[in-house]
């Protein structure tokens, strides 16, 4: 059964947080805000937990899971990038973008697309989650939270604990966010490619 933390949006109670943030170091999954939508997290170096985050949204080893991180220093320690690279994603971080990137052998292999060994990255503009993500000390895997069988993400937290409660183990309320899933961009080839057009304005990072 979730344990919903109701926070406040721009000044979240660090106590609650904490208390989400070892649910997560306990092997847990969470529902929490982002600057597009709300998405499912859990920690990055569980395996039963990726296992059972992909059960949740019912999408197999192929779908592209996200890695939140706080800054770009830290996207760094996962991903191989090129100054041509970086000062694309400086553009566009923190904010409402994932980036397709070559995965770093830091990430775990059965997390990375199994035939290309990539990894989507993202720096949210949040501050609930920022915080928690601070608090937790390392980055989180992530999935929006796009119920199975449907196209839009959710947005409010009562609506994801009614649906949800039995499967995840915490739910922070952080109010509604926007309902617009990221801009997903592949960093992988000789030229940025367009793969989801989402939240995030393409002109922001100058393409």
């Amino acid at each position: 059964m979730a344990q919903l933390f109701e926070v406040h949006p721009q000044n979240p109670q660090a106590r609650l947080l904490k208390q989400a943030a070892q649910i997560l170091q306990a092997g847990g999954i969470a529902a929490v805000p982002t600057d597009s939508s709300y998405a499912l997290v859990c920690r990055l170096d569980d395996k039963v937990a990726a296992e059972n985050l992909r059960r949740i949204r019912e999408v197999d080893d192929k779908h592209h899971l996200t890695l939140l991180c706080r800054d770009l220093s830290e996207l760094a320690n996962y991903a191989r990038v090129d100054n041509r690279q970086y000062r694309l994603l400086k553009l566009g971080t923190p904010g409402p973008y994932t980036f397709i990137l070559e995965a770093t052998k830091e990430v775990p292999r059965r997390l990375s697309h199994p035939s290309r060994r990539t990894i989507g990255l993202r720096v949210p503009d949040h501050r609930v989650t920022q915080e928690l993500l601070a608090l937790f000390g390392e980055p989180l895997l992530a999935t929006t939270l796009i119920p199975p069988g449907e196209t839009e993400p959710l947005n409010d937290a009562e609506e994801i604990r009614e649906r949800f409660q039995k499967v995840l183990q915490a739910i922070v309320d952080a109010g509604a966010c926007p309902r617009e899933p990221t801009t997903v961009i592949d960093f992988t080839g000789d030229e940025p490619v367009l793969v989801r057009q989402g939240r995030g304005e393409l002109a922001r990072l100058g393409l």
